[in-house]
């Protein structure tokens, strides 16, 4: 196989891999608050100061990172980790 033809199919296979990840991976940029559907399995679109991101859900605080803690989000009965303000 040419340097080319792996180079393409890696290509063509890492496409398909994302494609199937189920959607935008924690902290990565979603539009639609309160809602998992663009979202990767166990995360929800949630409004942060920097814009809406996809967000863990979580029960409470101590499921988070030091730096977040478990919150509501609108728009759905989940709460997720959210950066401290």
């Amino acid at each position: 196989m040419s340097g080319w033809t792996r180079t393409g199919a890696a290509l063509v296979f890492a496409a398909a891999l994302s494609a199937c990840s189920g959607g935008a991976g924690i902290g990565e940029s979603c539009s639609s608050v309160g809602s998992a559907d663009e979202c990767v399995a166990n995360a929800i679109c949630t409004d942060e100061p920097g814009g809406d991101v996809c967000a863990e859900i979580c029960m409470e605080d101590t499921d988070c990172d030091p730096a977040y803690f478990c919150d509501s989000v609108p728009g759905s009965s989940e709460d997720t980790c959210q950066i401290r303000r």
